[in-house]
């Protein structure tokens, strides 16, 4: 079972060999990078790639971590009981399963995602570390024991808000996606816009690169921000001419899709204040 990449999804080399190992090492892959990089687009590529069904557990700064196991309805119980219903006779009716129980719960091999971990509380990644070690939990409740039918695999995903706990860390297969280079962001580019012509591109990214390089920029546009403004471009079919033009306050054509704070926008402002006077 390899993964490589796939016809919408580019990838380095090194990213295949992590979700490699981590799949042999039967570890979860802990993917951090910047926003934007593909980190959760990376599971759904793996489950697509490998024929896997995908479990998506998407993380908050509410969650808790058995709410991926399961979660029991006591006060549902409580007022059933009031109303005489007989189903409270059963306690197995108030208790929903979590994504991590129906991805355990699956008769063939999955993939699990866990996306953004570290929007959750700093005891979230310990709270769940037996279950993806063992591949196991208990349901207090009833008493019973869930086992993975098929050990899934786990895919991690983190922006770096919060520092992971050591013991969560030894626990997991680590990758870092490296921002895109100039090679393999136009290969993405070209996966999405196949039809876009070579010099439009090249602009494009010379000017996003340039952005990405100056300095004080409180949020560089990422791989994702980058898609929409060529989509833009295409969309109001912006030529070479067009987008090669500087404008007076430096702001690049359509900077709405690059640009998502008005720290940013002023601190190109300010720069275009400083070369007029110049």
């Amino acid at each position: 079972m390899q993964f490589k990449n796939t016809e919408n999804y580019i990838t380095t080399e090194d990213l295949e060999m992590a979700v490699n190992a981590a799949i042999n090492l039967e570890k979860p892959l802990l993917v951090k990078g910047e926003p934007g990089t593909g980190k959760t687009e990376l599971a759904k590529q793996v489950a697509i790639k490998l024929g896997l069904k995908l479990f998506e557990w998407n993380i908050k700064s509410t969650t808790k971590a058995h709410q991926g196991l399961y979660e029991y309805d006591a006060v549902s119980r409580l007022r059933d009981s009031q109303l005489g219903d007989k189903k409270v006779n059963d306690i197995k009716n108030y208790i929903k399963k979590g994504t991590i129980w129906s991805a355990f719960s699956s008769e063939e091999k999955a993939v699990l995602l866990i996306d953004e971990i570290d929007k959750a509380d700093i005891e979230f990644p310990n709270d769940l570390l037996h279950e993806l070690d063992k591949m196991k939990f208990l349901v207090y409740e009833t008493g019973e024991i869930i086992s993975a039918k098929k050990r899934p695999i786990v895919i991690i995903t983190s922006n770096n808000e919060k520092e992971l706990p050591d013991a969560f860390l030894r626990r997991c297969f680590f990758h870092y996606i490296q921002f895109p280079d100039h090679e393999t962001l136009t290969k993405i580019i070209n996966v999405h816009f196949p039809d876009i012509k070579k010099t439009l591109l090249q602009s494009a990214l010379e000017i996003f690169f340039d952005i990405r390089e100056v300095p004080g920029l409180k949020k560089k546009p990422s791989t994702s921000e980058i898609l929409d403004w060529i989509k833009l471009l295409l969309v109001e079919d912006i030529s070479v001419t067009d987008l090669k033009k500087e404008p007076k306050d430096m702001l690049p054509i359509l900077y709405g899709a690059l640009l998502k704070n008005e720290q940013d926008v002023q601190l190109f402002e300010k720069l275009a204040f400083i070369n007029r006077n110049q």
